[in-house]
């Protein structure tokens, strides 16, 4: 296995409660301060500097289900509502920092490709080449209707949709324009060179776009791709587009199956399986003994709201457990997506050998925690390096508390153990695969390049145009 340091992402949502629900209310944290850009300048301002690789913003807009039959639990525990747009706050950030990658969550159903390729490069190149795209295909139904559908699809046919979207928008990121398009010669008057921009003149099952692309190419051309999906069919559309996977892995043993699957996956789609790197979810409690750190640990649960944490999880699964006791077993739950993996887990973690809501509860906020001191964590930060994960998604408690505990009590063991990088330069493609600023030749997206030279801006329209506006 590779023994690059390992990248560190801040995963943060512009929301007050995004995981560890209740712990906005704790007197320190700051997460309740969402609607603030200043709040966001200084919590990107001080990752930056503190050597944290991007800031990663997790995303949803759709109301999950309900919740003893209504909402209410949700919104008053601002569990993850309201959420604002995160991919409005990149120039901002950008601005205050200098090395810092911004990645953001954007699904296909929110979006038109022409459009949002045209937001992404026009990102990108005002971050200098440190942007990335979260590609989620969402499967709310709140969100589909919101978009003015009947409801959500099949999973297997958002990835269809899926497919079709990045190709869109590989299209336009690599095909359209060549290398040389803008010119900017003002002795000649020549600022772009037409023979050298192209339509795409795309036309597929959901989409019909026929270009240009509107942006000349930005640093990467194409942001870093990143993919989050643990099902078969995300995992087969990591395996071809994605750059970066994020995963939550219940031990280093799953990390290793997981990627090494993976990668051999990728290898079918003719990529080379180091093309992708993968980051670990995990949290962490520092103490200078492991005793103390066992301490803080424990003071973390005083503002859990568990109630909250379960509806998150079981919300995702469709399922409506607000009028039950939280020491209902989940057995009386009935079948639900998930529900043995859930109730395994439960049972494993917690000793019960018929867990309840409760303990379902208690393993879900402490899933992936490290606990110990920054020596002991580091010794499982090279476990998980061995298993094939190339990252780690820093989940936090409090903004920007966990985050600055981290760098402050942990960072400076992983420097001395070669477990993160003192060279945060350079595009966000480069500093996360070593590999150079544009996508390999083996991507899929490469195939684009030079595809479309015959649709050149030298020729003619096929038919009239309207009047100029």
């Amino acid at each position: 296995m590779s023994k690059r340091p390992l990248f560190y992402s801040a995963f943060v949502m512009n929301t007050a409660s995004h995981v560890l629900h209740g712990l906005w209310r704790a007197p320190e944290a700051e997460n309740h301060k969402f609607n603030s850009l200043r709040h966001w300048t200084s919590v990107a301002a001080e990752v930056d500097k503190a050597g944290y690789d991007l800031l990663f913003f997790a995303d949803v807009f759709g109301l999950r289900a309900p919740w003893n039959g209504n909402w209410r639990k949700a919104v008053e525990g601002g569990i993850q509502v309201p959420v604002n747009d995160p991919s409005v706050l990149a120039s901002a950030l950008a601005a205050v920092t200098d090395n810092l990658g911004i990645v953001f969550t954007s699904s296909i159903v929110q979006d038109h490709p022409f459009n949002f390729a045209r937001r992404m490069s026009s990102l990108d190149h005002y971050t200098d080449g440190r942007l990335g795209w979260n590609i989620v295909t969402s499967f709310n139904e709140n969100v589909f209707r919101s978009f003015g559908h009947d409801g959500t699809l099949t999973h297997d046919e958002r990835y269809e949709w899926a497919y079709e979207y990045v190709d869109v928008a590989y299209k336009l990121w690599e095909g359209s324009w060549d290398e040389g398009g803008l010119v900017q010669d003002k002795e000649r008057g020549i600022h772009s060179d037409p023979s050298k921009i192209h339509k795409i003149n795309h036309v597929g099952p959901r989409y019909s776009v026929e270009g240009p692309h509107f942006v000349s190419p930005s640093p990467q051309r194409t942001p870093v791709l990143f993919q989050a999906g643990a099902s078969s069919a995300g995992q087969l559309f990591s395996a071809r587009n994605a750059e970066g996977v994020y995963i939550s892995s219940p031990h280093p043993e799953a990390a290793y199956a997981l990627t090494t699957e993976t990668r051999a996956l990728a290898a079918q789609y003719g990529r080379d399986p180091e093309d992708i790197a993968f980051a670990q979810g995990l949290s962490f409690v520092i103490g200078d003994t492991h005793q103390e750190a066992v301490r803080r640990n424990d003071e973390l649960k005083r503002y859990l709201d568990l109630e909250g944490v379960a509806l998150h999880a079981l919300g995702d699964a469709g399922v409506d457990a607000g009028s039950l006791p939280l020491d209902t077993p989940i057995s009386e739950l009935g079948e639900f997506k998930g529900v043995q993996g859930f109730a395994r887990w439960a049972a494993e973690s917690s000793g019960n050998a018929e867990p309840t809501i409760r303990d379902l509860a208690f393993v879900l906020e402490g899933a992936n925690r490290v606990v110990g001191t920054a020596d002991e964590i580091a010794d499982r930060l090279e476990e998980w390096r061995e298993a094939g994960v190339n990252g780690i998604n820093v989940y936090h408690a409090t903004v920007p508390g966990s985050f600055r505990e981290v760098a402050d009590r942990l960072f400076p063991t992983l420097r001395e153990r070669g477990l993160i990088a003192t060279d945060k330069s350079g595009t966000l493609r480069q500093k996360l695969l070593g590999r150079g600023d544009r996508l390999p030749d083996r991507h899929p997206a490469a195939a684009y390049r030079g595809a479309f030279a015959d649709n050149d801006l030298l020729n003619g329209v096929e038919e009239p145009v309207g009047a100029l506006s």
